[in-house]
């Protein structure tokens, strides 16, 4: 029986377990998909700690790679043997096997490998929606964006740099500086020894960012605030140091008439035109070579405890993969 990676309540990374587990039949509308790569995202960590409270017993994961083996009655897209990749609202993709919708699945182009379409799916699509959709990045256009050396941050910061935009990196280590300024960061700001904001407003002349960028959350909320401009985008996205405390709308108002998004990608390409639209201008721009995946470190799939382990202290760059 294939193995995958369970939680039976939440905790730490050592609540992990590697058990076999049944994927289940493969349904009319399904394919089943024998996994070669996983992605690991710090949302996993949030569904393994409860900060994301799941069903118990849960699997982890949002996004993989891999094989179809078996393709449901009703399916024409796919057929045993094609290479494809997903990103999923439900965790589960911690497996040797696993049984999908066959509308949230896309297949990988001969361009991109499947360690690659692992390592893109999930990040790759929120720095789709984030850039493209949730707000539009300019050319020349200044762009705050912390974590720049992670693995959202570096298919952003490139994707960015791409359009024409001007991209601040904010980062914790020399070492992340250097990685940000060689995939295209115009700036790079070394948060543990500089001060965000005096530098922002250095940089931008005092005026400040239209967009921030912000996956950390309760860290570097009220700061990215600061680095705003007048009627400026503030995009929390994630919660890496914890979740953002509650906020009154008057501490936007004070700062410039501050705009305040919370956004989930999954809203984002709710319908399976929209997921095959970010999938396939995410494809188009790695394929054309202007974004390149950097795949930091990659794990069995044994390990996963260990990997969720470096993330969560901020051991690892790019993209995080296990193996099955």
């Amino acid at each position: 029986m294939p193995q995958a990676i369970r939680i039976h309540e939440h905790g730490g990374p050592e609540k992990m377990r590697l058990e076999a587990v049944d994927p289940g039949p493969t349904g009319a509308r399904q394919v089943r998909i024998r996994q070669t790569a996983i992605g690991v995202n710090f949302i996993d960590t949030y569904d393994r700690s409860g900060l994301y409270p799941v069903p118990m017993p849960s699997g982890l994961g949002r996004e993989a790679a891999g094989v179809v083996t078996e393709a449901g009655r009703g399916v024409t897209a796919f057929k045993p043997g094609d290479r494809v990749a997903y990103a999923s609202s439900t965790p589960g993709a911690y497996a040797e096997e696993r049984v999908m919708d066959a509308a949230r699945v896309v297949p990988l182009p001969d361009s991109i490998s499947d360690q690659q379409g692992a390592a893109l799916m999930l990040k790759g699509l929120t720095a789709w929606f984030l850039i493209r959709r949730c707000h539009r990045v300019r050319r020349k256009e200044p762009v705050l964006l912390h974590a720049a050396a992670g693995g959202v941050g570096l298919i952003v910061l490139q994707w960015a740099a791409a359009l024409g935009a001007r991209v601040i990196g904010v980062v914790g280590s020399d070492e992340k500086a250097e990685l940000a300024r060689a995939h295209g960061a115009a700036e790079v700001i070394v948060s543990t020894r500089e001060d965000l904001v005096v530098r922002v407003r250095e940089i931008t002349g005092k005026r400040g960012v239209p967009v921030v960028y912000d996956g950390v959350g309760k860290d570097t909320f009220f700061a990215s605030l600061d680095c705003l401009a007048t009627r400026g985008l503030m995009v929390s996205y994630g919660n890496a140091s914890g979740a953002v405390p509650p906020i009154v709308p008057l501490e936007l108002a004070k700062r410039g008439s501050l705009y305040l998004t919370r956004p989930v990608l999954f809203q984002y390409v709710a319908k399976a035109s929209e997921f095959a639209r970010g999938a396939r201008e995410l494809f188009e721009i790695v394929g054309s070579g202007k974004v390149k995946v950097h795949i930091g470190q990659t794990y069995p799939l044994s390990d996963a405890a260990k990997a969720h382990h470096d993330l969560e202290t901020r051991r690892t760059t790019g993209s995080t993969l296990l193996i099955p």
